[in-house]
């Protein structure tokens, strides 16, 4: 496994890790396409952040896009979790944002409300989802050293 950071012209691949991983967040509201999405993951995600891409055998398998101290998206595709990528691309924004960084998830997603207790990040907020587009509660999250 190589943990690198993205490629020009990795958008696309990138969105197919986003929207298989969001297909397994069922309490969610299907609010745009696919199409929508990737044209968001090309145009807004990937230049406005820092990405980093888990690669096993030439494939991009998961994906962290930090922007200055918020990771805003950590998802690894769901046929290959429980396989250290995650843990991986996590590493990799602990050790780019040494003084920590923040993320939100939401509450029902509890595998990663786990994964990240397991790895040290501690909560901080819970909200009734007002901020969010989806209207879906979630938790905010901090990672301090």
């Amino acid at each position: 496994m190589l943990v690198r950071l993205a490629r020009t012209g990795e958008a696309d691949t990138i969105a197919e890790v986003f929207l298989a991983s969001f297909r397994g967040l069922t309490f969610l509201p299907r609010l745009h396409s696919d199409n929508e999405t990737r044209r968001w993951i090309r145009t807004e995600v990937v230049p406005q952040h820092d990405v980093w891409v888990a690669e096993v055998e030439d494939r991009v398998v998961g994906f962290a896009a930090l922007s200055e101290n918020l990771l805003g998206h950590l998802y690894v595709h769901p046929l290959e979790q429980s396989r250290s990528f995650g843990t991986a691309l996590l590493d990799v924004v602990k050790r780019e944002r040494p003084d920590g960084f923040r993320l939100w998830v939401f509450q029902k997603n509890e595998g990663a409300r786990r994964f990240y207790e397991r790895h040290g990040l501690r909560l901080v907020e819970l909200t009734d989802g007002a901020g969010n587009e989806e209207r879906e509660p979630d938790a905010l999250y901090e990672w301090v050293p």
